[in-house]
């Protein structure tokens, strides 16, 4: 399998740009895509990783659910009720990346207004 672009440049580059942002990060869950010794070598340069590829069984046929694959399907649906989000209309990266952190925060807030209304429920029937 040869290497494609986001195995040689994206993964590298995503988690060196986190590193500061989050030093406590040490396990990186990957697509099957990552597999392969040049992605953890570069990874070695970069600290002390420990990565887990999420691959398809050999034996499935059809839709598997692959492990901890469901966690990103699950964010970009949830992002994807966005509609903005929607197509990629951003000319900017940062652009982009402050429509998704404005998708986050709607859903957050949502959740926090959600849980505070069900416990103010639940202790008004106590």
């Amino acid at each position: 399998m040869a290497p494609t672009f986001r195995t040689v440049m994206g993964a590298p580059g995503l988690l060196k740009s986190i590193r500061h942002r989050w030093p406590w990060l040490r396990h990186v869950f990957a697509d099957g895509g990552y597999a392969g010794d040049k992605l953890k070598g570069r990874l070695a340069k970069l600290g002390q990783w420990t990565m887990e590829i999420g691959k398809r069984s050999d034996k499935a046929e059809g839709f598997t659910v692959l492990p901890r694959r469901w966690v990103v399907e699950r964010t970009f649906a949830w992002l994807g009720r966005c509609r903005r989000l929607a197509k990629d209309w951003e000319k900017t990266v940062a652009s982009a990346e402050a429509w998704i952190t404005i998708a986050h925060i709607r859903i957050l807030t949502r959740r926090l207004a959600r849980y505070r209304y069900c416990r103010r429920l639940f202790e008004s029937a106590s």
